[in-house]
């Protein structure tokens, strides 16, 4: 229990500092790329580091940039789904979500996942 406080107050008081540096950035719109996700992975980090020490975070670290490289993947072959084959959103985004799962598993089989 004592770990879900710890993301929630780290979680929050990160989000709440990416929020500020968002707001003083223009166009408003890179408020949004610092949202809740890079706040979640650095309180993440911070207490697998903690608890189990650099290693252990390292192999952490690296799951997420595999993560990181399958989303971008996915939003790729998003937008092809929506321009270019004029495909609904619905479809577009399920079509793309085998993308992002082959492309993940791919980057965990052949670098390595956690330790």
């Amino acid at each position: 229990m004592t770990e879900y406080v710890l993301r929630f107050i780290a979680g929050g008081a990160i989000v709440s500092a990416f929020a500020i540096v968002g707001d003083m950035l223009r166009p408003k719109s890179f408020s949004g790329l610092l949202g809740a996700a890079p706040s979640v992975a650095l309180a993440t980090l911070g207490i697998a580091l903690v608890q189990h020490g650099a290693r252990y975070a390292a192999a952490e670290s690296w799951t997420m940039i595999y993560g990181a490289a399958a989303l971008a993947c996915y939003s790729f072959a998003v937008c092809q789904l929506l321009m270019r084959f004029r495909l609904s959103a619905l479809p577009a985004t399920i079509i793309a979500s085998v993308v992002w799962l082959a492309v993940a598993f791919a980057l965990l089989a052949g670098f390595g996942g956690a330790a």
